[in-house]
């Protein structure tokens, strides 16, 4: 099994108000000394921004880049994407960065402003995710959609609609499918050449349910303890790396919690404790 980290699980978003900042030294030296080779980027300015300088620093810590998540608006036809994926895909291809995330935002990075989308948007929504496995192509970087909460494409049915209207690769995210009613190791057996990146975390049972009822946002969600280190949540972790093993996958398993912090944790506390304990549930599994 190959696995890598990413910053999110460390807090470290784009998000406005999603909570303290974790320095990068930090976050790369504990990657490092929690075994990884490699991390997703995290958001514009955790890395800079040259593919040369991004490289060097990840060199640094033994780490290598090996893929990016960037929320986009996907369904506004008055919004063309195409520049902003094209400007990302040639960094990573001048980087040697693997695959790009893209995931349908509302606008922005606000996850809590949900978009529901009419005819139109959807129309619109699928004609620019083909447009995105075209320039995929065209760079030669592998590009997936990742469903997640808060964004256009987030309930089973959102998902169920993708596969079959549009060509994309999925990023499966256990965690984000989970808050939106799709069982992960189902979605697997039954779309496994779909499944070309893989972002593991577990939920809390309470907070995603309040979740779900709307009584929390995602962000108040999140603040609360919503992602759960794997085996301490909903997740039945076991089924997903038995269905992403009998199906052939070869590639990334992120251990990624998406955390947020109200403050610095002491040194050898906080986020490195809770991926500590993921990566030993995995162990477990292997």
């Amino acid at each position: 099994m190959k696995t890598a980290g990413a910053p999110i699980a460390w807090g470290v978003s784009a998000m406005p108000g999603w909570g303290y900042q974790l320095d990068r030294a930090r976050v790369l030296a504990e990657m490092r000394d929690l075994g990884f080779t490699a991390t997703e980027l995290g958001p514009p300015g955790f890395l800079p921004p040259s593919p040369a300088r991004r490289a060097a620093l990840l060199a640094e810590y033994g780490l290598r880049g090996i893929g990016g998540f960037t929320p986009l608006v996907l369904h506004d036809p008055a919004f063309d994407p195409v520049p902003d994926v094209r400007a990302t895909l040639r960094g990573y291809r001048d980087g040697d960065v693997e695959i790009a995330i893209f995931a349908a935002v509302a606008n922005g990075t606000d996850y809590d402003l949900r978009p529901v989308l009419d005819s139109t948007g959807w129309k619109t929504l699928l004609s620019n995710l083909g447009k995105i496995v075209a320039e995929g192509g065209r760079f030669g970087r592998r590009v997936v959609l990742h469903p997640h909460a808060g964004t256009a494409v987030a309930s089973a049915d959102e998902v169920s609609r993708v596969l079959d209207e549009s060509d994309i690769p999925l990023c499966l995210d256990t965690g984000h499918l989970l808050l939106g009613g799709t069982d992960p190791a189902a979605l697997v057996h039954a779309a496994p050449g779909r499944i070309a990146q893989v972002h593991l975390k577990d939920v809390d049972a309470e907070f995603s349910a309040q979740f779900r009822a709307g009584n929390l946002t995602y962000t108040e969600a999140v603040h609360a303890g919503l992602f759960r280190p794997l085996g301490q949540g909903e997740l039945d972790t076991a089924a997903v790396v038995a269905a992403l093993s009998g199906s052939g996958y070869d590639g990334w398993h992120v251990v990624a919690p998406d955390t947020a912090l109200s403050r610095e944790p002491s040194p050898g506390e906080g986020p490195v404790t809770a991926v500590r304990a993921s990566l030993e549930r995995l162990a477990g599994l292997t």
